[in-house]
């Protein structure tokens, strides 16, 4: 959440349908959670989400008005989106904290329940700008129903600007990573690191990892925020946003090795280019200030925020349309997050690889189905409800959300816009059918009885329904 912004106050036929061959039942998949819709919250920014071991999600993050700290929780991360939101505290009357609220997190440390977040009094002018990082403590073993207490102010070398702290634990070690103004050095906002002491104190002197000065790092403002911590593959991966609050936000990546020295600038490697940014295709705009979290079945999850919109009225800073999203994280060949793209407003999106090939992706090229292993953006698929029944759906890929795949009468199957015709109302209409306890699904046609979705040689074609060639797992 970069405070450099501001500097002063501020459907188809239904004859079709009726004529529409009759469908196989699909068979139930297990039973499993449900899938999260993006935007997951709305009007939250600055999204923290993390499974706790009591196997609640929570989430906190900053509200339009920045005047309160927030919690939810749910036993699902589709839960958090209608989950009972509690105000764990407000600002104060006067003084530091009186001001706006940015940028919470929520910690549990030795069995304490803490709360980080950044600060300013209130006033008006340059003043409320004048951010620093707090925590408050929970008295309680429940952070949702205890009481919240003021337990002071972060130590750090210097009393200027700071926020967005993050704590991790690396090899025993409690770490905190935060953004901060140095004097001296003409940015808003650089990355430090240290080792903890106590809560709101460092055991050793901080170290800077990172200062804003890419083109990507200083479009508009100079600025490094936000960071998040990802152990995996034998590294550790610290995510970070960067730039103004506007479309031109994004995230950028450092990278060390898990069994170097955290604390040694020189072990941390920047990304040359961001890793997630605005994408027009998806209709996502300013993606930044992320967390990371798992799904219920153990797979990454990256947490972030995004306006579904690029034209902004005023002060970014006090637009309060960046909302809460989720998606899959996966990772190339070499263990490095891959990042993707933002996935757009609607049912995340899955990716379906060849039971007969796994080397082969449902995937586009433009326009063109095509059988292989293209760009992540380009193998992720949406399915939404269908228009042939209950039991029908419509696969649409996520960068071009108004293409949908169609069973063609030659056997093709094609990406076509919708045309809003009967015949398109019947020829994208397909059948998820799971095989139970097997990972495998197809794609029955609906305009095409006995066939389905499949893959030769290659090509997506429309094949015999129990053809080895139209079986699918799922990512």
């Amino acid at each position: 959440m970069s405070f450099a912004l501001s500097r002063r106050g501020f459907i188809g036929s239904a004859a079709a349908l009726s004529a529409a061959p009759a469908v196989v039942r699909a068979a139930k998949a297990d039973a499993g959670a449900p899938v999260p819709v993006n935007p997951l919250v709305k009007n939250r920014a600055d999204a923290q989400i993390f499974r706790h071991e009591d196997g609640y999600y929570y989430m906190t993050g900053s509200v339009p008005e920045y005047d309160r700290l927030v919690l939810r929780r749910s036993k699902t991360i589709a839960g958090l989106a209608t989950a009972k939101e509690a105000v764990l505290w407000r600002h104060e009357a006067n003084g530091p904290r009186s001001g706006f609220l940015w940028a919470p997190e929520l910690q549990q440390i030795d069995g304490v329940w803490y709360m980080y977040f950044a600060a300013g009094p209130s006033g008006g002018g340059d003043d409320v700008f004048r951010i620093r990082t707090y925590a408050v403590v929970c008295d309680g073993a429940d952070p949702m129903t205890g009481k919240w207490r003021v337990l002071g102010e972060l130590q750090t070398p210097w009393d200027s600007f700071n926020l967005d702290s993050t704590i991790f634990v690396h090899k025993g070690v409690r770490y905190m990573a935060w953004a901060q103004r140095e004097p001296g050095i003409d940015t808003n906002s650089n990355l430090y690191i240290a080792p903890m002491k106590t809560p709101l104190t460092f055991s050793a002197q901080p170290a800077r990892l990172t200062v804003p000065t890419l083109d990507w790092e200083v479009r508009g403002y100079k600025v490094a925020e936000a960071p998040a911590i990802l152990h995996r593959n034998g590294r550790l991966f610290m995510t970070y946003s960067a730039s103004a609050t506007d479309a031109r936000y994004c995230l950028g990546l450092l990278s060390a090795d898990e069994n170097a020295d955290l604390m040694d600038p020189k072990s941390w490697t920047k990304s040359k280019q961001p890793v997630f940014v605005t994408n027009a295709q998806t209709s996502v705009y300013g993606p930044g200030h992320n967390s990371f979290t798992v799904d219920e079945q153990g797979r990454d999850i990256l947490v972030y925020h995004g306006r579904d919109y690029e034209a902004i009225k005023g002060d970014p800073l006090f637009n309060p349309d960046r909302h809460t999203r989720v998606q899959r994280l996966y990772y190339t060949a070499d263990g490095t997050p891959d990042f993707g793209v933002p996935v757009g407003n609607g049912p995340l999106p899955e990716r379906f690889v060849s039971a007969a090939n796994p080397a082969a992706l449902l995937a586009h090229d433009g326009a063109r189905l095509v059988g292989g292993n293209p760009s992540l953006a380009q193998t992720q698929f949406r399915q939404t409800k269908g228009r042939a029944g209950k039991d029908s759906v419509m696969l649409s890929p996520i960068l071009m959300p108004d293409h949908y795949l169609v069973a063609g009468k030659d056997g093709t199957v094609t990406l076509q816009p919708d045309s809003k015709s009967a015949d398109f109302s019947l020829r994208s209409q397909f059948v998820r059918l799971e095989e139970k306890g097997q990972g495998l699904l197809r794609f029955a046609a609906v305009a095409a009885p006995g066939k389905a979705i499949g893959m030769v040689d290659g090509r997506v074609v429309l094949v015999g329904s129990r053809d080895s060639g139209a079986y699918w797992r799922a990512d």
